[in-house]
């Protein structure tokens, strides 16, 4: 049996992260556009609890409710991305 030493994973730095993507002004709006639009759909009695809502086209700034539809978390991740993380088939 041979033992492999691993080294182990730096602390994330979670601050480094905002300031660094979550913090700037266009991921702040599409982060409030796809809040919006999981409100829209809970207003309207959809069920999103423990579901993503997913915009079809890939747009999260288009909240045109027939652009929007709830799917599983691991469903609506789970898409190949290009290296821009878009979605390699937009129609996906």
């Amino acid at each position: 049996m041979v033992l492999v030493r691993t080294k182990p994973k730096p602390k994330r730095n979670y601050r480094k992260e905002y300031d660094n993507y979550h913090g700037q002004p266009d991921q702040i709006k599409r982060r409030d556009s796809r809040n919006a639009a999981r409100n829209l759909l809970k207003k309207k009695g959809v069920g999103v609890i423990g579901k993503d809502v997913a915009h079809k086209n890939g747009n999260p700034k288009d909240n045109r409710p027939t652009n929007l539809k709830v799917v599983s978390k691991t469903k609506n991740r789970s898409y190949a991305r290009t290296k821009t993380a878009g979605k390699k088939n937009r129609r996906a």
